[in-house]
């Protein structure tokens, strides 16, 4: 499976996501800078965290207009797994690819630690790998983390089970602790913490790894032949 690490100015986490895709998981991977116009060649998309363009209007605002957005959308359209990670979870609710927007922590601080969430929906292609209702720890280091949507959309998330991740507790203001969400097709993925930095015991602990070979599991099932 080859995936596309989209680099974005004042992208800082694409290493991270390089890391764990090529070095932990042992696909293919490239960087692919943000005026592209041609993702075709990739099986899954990746836009990191970090903070594009300075974070200037709002996070992720400028981003949604890079060159490469329109194949992205493309590749989304297509059905291909697309995963959003901080930033990149603030780029795809920008861009229209996910509902909601994420605001400024309740405590107005950056924050950076491990957190403890839970997988409120193990039957997706990102999460197939987990254990439905299971507790993982996973890093976060965000500003901008407090996901809101308005009552209609959330009623939408709750019976679609678009809701993927939560967590534990509410540190950041999130409405009912939502950390990760899917679009209504299920191959679109926003969330704030960083399963990139949870993919070995030398780094502090491996439980973000299930989620990329949760996608790498989906992705041969449908087409690698198993003739």
């Amino acid at each position: 499976m080859k995936f596309a690490v989209i680099v974005f100015p004042g992208s800082n986490c694409d290493l991270d996501m390089y890391h764990a895709v090529k070095d932990e998981l042992g696909e293919e991977a490239e960087y692919v800078w943000h005026d592209s116009k041609d993702l075709s060649s990739y099986d899954g998309i990746l836009l990191p965290g970090g903070f594009s363009y300075g974070d200037y209007l709002r996070c992720g605002a400028i981003a949604q207009f890079s060159g490469v957005m329109d194949e992205v959308r493309k590749a989304a359209e297509a059905g291909k797994p697309v995963l959003g990670i901080c930033n990149g979870f603030q780029i795809l609710t920008e861009a229209g690819l996910l509902p909601g927007v994420l605001l400024r922590n309740k405590n107005l601080k950056f924050m950076c630690r491990t957190v403890g969430l839970k997988v409120e929906n193990n039957h997706t292609l990102f999460t197939n790998e987990y254990e439905q209702g299971q507790e993982i720890q996973i890093p976060i280091a965000h500003g901008e983390g407090n996901y809101y949507c308005d009552d209609e959309t959330y009623k939408h998330l709750k019976e679609n089970n678009q809701i993927v991740f939560t967590y534990g507790d509410d540190f950041n203001g999130s409405r009912n602790n939502i950390a990760g969400i899917i679009n209504e097709r299920g191959n679109v993925l926003g969330m704030m913490p960083h399963p990139e930095r949870a993919v070995s015991e030398l780094i502090g602990g491996k439980d973000g790894l299930a989620l990329f070979r949760s996608i790498v599991k989906q992705w041969r099932e449908a087409h690698v032949s198993h003739a």
